[in-house]
């Protein structure tokens, strides 16, 4: 009887591990390959939404600035293009009060507003002045020292670039922090401009009762444009309010690609006259992207 060779059964079993192996690597090969498909898909979805972010805020631009005296309140706007669409919704920061700027009696008002005692708001809105320009407290020596020609400190008159910088001010309360957000801003001026004014703005001037607000409401649903109107009607207020063109101007954008892709974004732009830039980003806060199910 033929006796059968030992090596061929280690050579079967080499194959067979070899086989094996080849196998192996083949599938960790194809889970790698689809890993990296994969990535490159989210980058790709990325890249096009920033893409179109942009193109949503070169649109907000171009919109503020041809409006001229127009007013720039809940502005929205929608631009197709071939990778997806953009929604990008304006709104002026001049409409609001800004807690850089605003004389002591404005401060006072609105947070009496947001439900501040009178004795902490009177106290808190003398420090926050304080904190832009030390020993400024009132209008009239704000109009005493701009008459003797008194030069403000560089920086002084908007030490804030963030709201939630107040945090740090003696006496303000977080819960205020969140009602004044929707209602001040840090990229306005000394006045409001009542066209583009938020409800919760006009209702936090000095003087401007529950009656007065709702009539100066509804007139401007009426009379957007009639700023000598709808001043008189808040008269109270009067020095503190004054019709700008829209220059800096909030902007929220959301992008959507066809894949269901979606990325956000808030801007704060400025656009200027004669400016060497068509606009600037002053402020620019990005929304983890998503995609929708």
């Amino acid at each position: 009887m033929r006796r059968s060779d030992p090596r061929r059964g280690v050579v079967l079993v080499t194959v067979l591990w070899t086989i094996s192996l080849l196998s192996a690597l083949a599938m960790a090969a194809s889970v790698t390959f689809r890993g990296y498909a994969g990535v490159m898909a989210v980058e790709r979805d990325r890249v096009q939404g920033e893409a179109l972010l942009t193109a949503g805020l070169e649109t907000a631009a171009g919109i503020i600035g041809t409006l001229g005296e127009a007013p720039l309140a809940d502005v929205e706007t929608t631009v197709n293009l071939g990778t997806g669409a953009v929604r990008a919704r304006l709104n002026d920061e001049g409409g609001r009060i800004d807690v850089g700027k605003a004389p002591v009696e404005l401060l006072v008002a609105m947070l009496r507003s947001i439900g501040a005692p009178k004795a902490a708001a009177s106290d808190v809105a003398r420090r926050i002045v304080e904190r832009r320009d030390p020993g400024q407290t009132t209008r009239s020596e704000t109009r005493r020292r701009s008459a003797n020609g008194a030069a403000k400190a560089a920086g002084a008159g908007q030490p804030f670039s963030d709201i939630r910088q107040l945090q740090s001010i003696p006496g303000m309360m977080p819960d205020w922090i969140a009602a004044m957000a929707p209602l001040t801003t840090v990229f306005g001026s000394e006045t409001v401009n009542p066209l583009t004014a938020p409800p919760g703005v006009i209702a936090a001037l000095p003087g401007a009762d529950r009656e007065r607000v709702e009539a100066f409401l509804r007139s401007r649903r009426s009379f957007p444009l009639d700023a000598d109107r709808l001043v008189r009607m808040i008269e109270p207020a009067q020095q503190y309010l004054a019709v700008k063109p829209p220059r800096v101007a909030s902007v929220d954008l959301m992008a959507k690609l066809a894949s269901g892709y979606v990325a956000m974004a808030r801007a704060v732009i400025v656009v200027l006259p004669q400016d060497s830039q068509p606009y600037r980003v002053l402020v620019w806060t990005p929304v983890p992207s998503s995609r929708l199910l």
